[in-house]
């Protein structure tokens, strides 16, 4: 007895487009709308402060300022640019923040390679010791006093040293270390080269993804690092523009001379906070868009594999 049945198997042709779903266009359009509520609220604290350091001092007071200046000028970059100290806080930003990033991504990698080999010895010992400096720190006192007993204080290396490496961002490496395919280094090996030479022929070149990454969480850490400098810099010639700045905002120092009374006096006290913001977060957001799809990649390659 032959049973007839009318479900047929759909088939799709070529080149013929499916319809979404109401319910599915229904999903896009929210969703859409709440990026976009959410990419407005990320973005609006940034424009407003890049239009009131564009914008007037009469008008930030009456407030008038949105996101967009209001009676725009120059005159608040022009005199914080001219001033001699902020372009030396600046000049040592860069330093502190070439560095040490530099440094901290070569001795998080030297760190990180080992660990992501199995047949280290007593590599089951140190990872629990290095993930419990996460948790536990020796603390602020005793930070200052080995710095200080090490003679290290108002130089370079007590801002740097301090945050040399960070734990998470070597368990990051060490996990795309692990991804990486062992034939590569096998090969090298049989080649001729030693531990050292597979590490820093072979597999650095290849590591560029986790290598941009770090890059980007070292330099963005070091540039916006003022702790340091407030516990071991007491030479104000030595300060980073972070550090200064949190001086502006807290009234420690003056952003123009006590006498002056002229309207660009009064402009610039009320704009140079806003201004010397600006020109300490431009940086990054420059070098942000030429490492993002590094970024991505290592983020996503160093958090599969634990």
């Amino acid at each position: 007895m032959k049973i007839e049945t009318t479900d047929k198997k759909k088939t799709f042709k070529p080149g013929v487009k499916v319809k979404d779903s109401w319910q599915y266009r229904v999903f896009k359009v929210i969703n859409v709308i709440i990026m976009l509520i959410i990419c407005a609220a990320t973005l609006y604290p940034f424009l407003y402060l890049v239009a009131q350091s564009f914008s007037s001092e009469a008008a930030i007071i009456k407030g008038q300022v949105s996101i967009f200046p209001v009676d725009f000028n120059l005159t608040t970059y022009r005199s914080v640019l001219m001033k001699g100290d902020f372009l030396n806080y600046y000049k040592n930003t860069i330093l502190y923040a070439v560095i040490g990033t530099f440094f901290s991504v070569f001795f998080s990698a030297l760190l990180a390679y080992p660990l992501s080999k199995s047949t280290l010895r007593l590599n089951k010992f140190f990872t629990p010791f290095i993930i419990f400096t996460m948790y536990f720190g020796g603390g602020m006192i005793p930070n200052y006093i080995l710095m200080t007993s090490l003679g290290l204080r108002n130089t370079t290396l007590s801002f740097i040293l301090p945050g040399l490496i960070g734990t998470y961002y070597v368990l990051l490496m060490k996990s795309f270390f692990q991804s990486l395919p062992h034939e590569l280094e096998e090969a090298g090996e049989i080649d001729g080269l030693s531990k050292y030479g597979v590490f820093f022929r072979i597999v650095l070149p290849i590591s560029k993804p986790i290598i941009a990454t770090m890059v980007l969480f070292y330099m963005a850490g070091y540039w916006s690092n003022w702790f340091n400098a407030f516990l071991y810099l007491e030479d104000r010639s030595k300060w980073p523009v972070a550090y200064y700045l949190r001086q502006i905002i807290i009234g420690a120092s003056t952003s123009a001379d006590p006498g002056a009374v002229s309207a660009e006096s009064m402009q610039v006290a009320a704009n140079i906070k806003s201004c010397s913001m600006v020109l300490m977060a431009v940086p990054i957001i420059c070098v942000y868009p030429f490492i993002q799809k590094y970024f991505v990649q290592g983020m996503m390659l160093g958090g599969v594999k634990g």
